[in-house]
């Protein structure tokens, strides 16, 4: 985002405005972390802003500063269809496509005559904000949050709640620092949010540690089922509706589950594919290391995207026709896992 966007967004904001912020459906750590820490800081400037989510989240996710405000837009859609089509405002945080909040939501979205910032770090966004302040290398779309009110002249409107919220979203969706997007500058932004009251151990422990027997039986069954196809170095996790019931299945209870797929010696491409009876798709999750894209790999079979080394989809087949289907595109990407 240019200097001029920043400055015109500075003056659009100085004066009380009515605001929606808006995460994707399904939101993650980087998702409620980052629309949490936002409206917080417009808050502080007497803004009417409000986050308006798609749908709830995991339980993990409901100690964030200022959570207990949250709309969900498929339980409460009368107010938050109200504070959508009030809104002077509105940000769209941690997507860039609208249908990413649901077909009803997005179409009500894409209606709103509301001015648009998209602050966002996924690969092809579409057009529809008036300032995007996207960057597909950023670690997180907290961190860009904090670079936002920083660029802003606010670092010292960041108190231990916005702290706390962008630390949430930076860890989770970093893997606790690992990934490759986690930069210098990512280290350094921590360092301040913690100076800043951000209780690193705890916010760590009540996301990671806070497990029900059930979700840690529940990872057992889907380490059985884990497959290796060693000639492409990919591995897959398959989990049926009946096995998620069996193991009284919460949101929440599958993340980063792929990722132990990943971490299986000269594994490059993993995936998870769990059933929804409910909806009729079965969900994916991909993760891989080095060239190979599984936002390319799911923009292309699997009607979803993300990043390169991170993506999600979803299919109207079978679980064993998605299973399948995927093991049946993997010489496709041969070259990228053998290499």
């Amino acid at each position: 985002m240019k200097t001029e966007d920043f400055t015109a967004i500075k003056e659009l904001l100085s004066s009380p405005k009515r605001i929606a912020i808006i995460p994707h459906r399904n939101p993650d750590g980087d998702a409620i972390g980052s629309t949490l820490a936002l409206m917080h800081y417009l808050n502080s400037y007497n803004h009417d802003a409000v986050v308006v989510a798609p749908n709830d989240y995991p339980e993990f996710l409901k100690w964030a500063p200022g959570e207990s405000t949250i709309l969900k837009f498929d339980t409460q859609v009368d107010i938050s269809k109200s504070k959508i089509a009030e809104a002077d405002i509105i940000f769209t945080l941690d997507f860039n496509v609208l249908n990413r909040t649901g077909e009803e939501m997005g179409r009500f979205l894409a209606e709103s005559q509301a001015l648009k910032i998209m602050i966002d770090h996924h690969l092809a966004p579409d057009d529809y904000a008036t300032y995007m302040y996207s960057d597909a290398s950023m670690s997180s779309t907290c961190e860009m949050v904090f670079n936002f009110i920083e660029n802003l002249g606010d670092s010292d409107k960041i108190n231990s709640d916005i702290a706390s919220c962008i630390y949430l979203g930076i860890m989770t969706d970093t893997g606790s620092f690992r990934f490759s997007s986690t930069t210098s500058r990512t280290h350094r932004v921590i360092g301040e949010l913690i100076d800043k009251g951000a209780d690193n151990t705890q916010i760590h422990n009540l996301v990671y540690d806070t497990n029900s027997y059930n979700r840690l039986q529940l990872l057992g069954r889907a380490l059985q089922n884990l497959k290796i196809i060693p000639e492409y170095n990919a591995a897959y996790i398959a989990l049926s509706q009946s096995e998620l019931d069996e193991f009284n299945f919460k949101k929440g209870d599958t993340e980063g589950v792929v990722n132990y797929a990943l971490s299986v010696n000269n594994i490059k491409l993993a995936a998870i594919f769990i059933e929804n009876s409910s909806e009729g798709i079965v969900k994916i999750s991909l993760r891989s290391k080095g060239s190979l894209s599984v936002n390319e790999l799911s923009r292309t079979h699997f009607n979803g995207g993300g990043h390169s080394n991170a993506a999600g989809g979803r299919t109207t087949l079978s679980l064993n026709e998605t299973v399948e289907k995927f093991i049946a595109i993997l010489p496709e990407y041969k070259a990228h896992l053998t290499s």
